[in-house]
């Protein structure tokens, strides 16, 4: 049987994301283009692998057993492939990172740098909620995956690399923005706008409160930091959010931190990856570079 790599790494990603056009868009290729490698391998195997029906995808049996270790193939190819390059003195490759939405407010300043320093480095970042990236990390879909709260019960490896202070955002125009110290108390009959269910902030500030003994009073959920920083500003309550949210806003003049007690939270950024999982040449690269260059991600004042 001669199977090509190329039509492995067409197979997986038509089997993990389930649609010819989403894999031909990962892959930079045309949807015609996976479709004939994925009837070339058809061919070669002697058994169909895969069934469309209508637009959805489905593996038959024998693809199953395909998909539970062409993962495993490629990922063995592309750690070997990166070896022989960095034996070359080369950093080249592709570096899947997924990383929580707030993220979005220091990466891109990390990301510049690190692909001037190796421009031979692909790299693809999935920006998605706490749950989505949970469940990539569950199905050990990337490389590397930052967050603020790792998860308790997954086998993972996790390294800080960045302060992550929590703070309670008000409008500016609020009562409590004029005091330089609030008890934790006082917060009781204030309403406050959350992140969804599941969030790294959402489980922050309920922590807070319980370990507290002091009743949440939730006015509002929004599923962005952006929608939470305009609803404090318009006087719908209180928020909890990670400084990083705020240090570049030109809006900051219309919300205020508040002083109080036990605030900032202290937290941090995390990088992390499966326990059982070894990191890519590329991969290291990265967590060398992030470790360096700590300073480009301190938010600025």
């Amino acid at each position: 049987m001669h199977v090509s790599l190329r039509q492995l790494r067409t197979f997986e990603a038509v089997a993990r994301l389930k649609s010819f056009s989403r894999a031909a868009e990962e892959l930079h290729v045309t949807q015609p283009t996976v479709s004939k490698q994925i009837r070339l391998l058809h061919e070669e195997v002697g058994l169909p692998l895969l069934e469309q029906i209508g637009k959805k995808v489905f593996l038959t049996e024998a693809g199953e057993q395909l998909y539970a270790t062409c993962a495993d193939w490629l990922e063995t190819w592309g750690r070997f492939e990166q070896t022989v390059a960095d034996f070359k003195g080369i950093k080249q490759g592709r570096l899947r990172i997924a990383a929580v939405t707030t993220t979005k407010y220091f990466m891109p300043r990390l990301l510049g740098p690190f692909c001037a320093q190796y421009p031979g480095i692909d790299i693809a970042l999935e920006v998605v909620n706490r749950d989505r990236l949970l469940e990539r990390l569950a199905r050990n879909q990337d490389d590397l995956y930052v967050m603020g709260v790792p998860p308790d019960g997954l086998d993972i490896v996790r390294e800080p690399f960045m302060d992550n202070p929590l703070v309670v955002l008000a409008p500016a125009s609020h009562p409590m923005a004029r005091r330089k110290r609030i008890r934790f108390p006082e917060l009781e009959n204030e309403p406050f706008i959350v992140r969804e269910r599941g969030s790294g902030t959402r489980l922050t500030i309920e922590r807070a409160f319980q370990e507290r003994s002091v009743p949440l009073k939730i006015r509002m959920e929004l599923g962005s930091n952006e929608a939470i920083k305009q609803a404090v500003a318009g006087g719908l309550g209180l928020a909890l959010l990670s400084q990083s949210t705020l240090s570049h806003d030109p809006n900051q003049s219309e919300v205020a931190i508040l002083n109080v007690e036990g605030f900032p939270i202290k937290r941090s950024w995390y990088v992390v990856r499966p326990r059982d999982k070894q990191p890519s040449v590329v991969a290291n690269a990265f967590l060398e570079f992030l470790r360096g260059h700590v300073q480009l991600l301190t938010p600025r004042s």
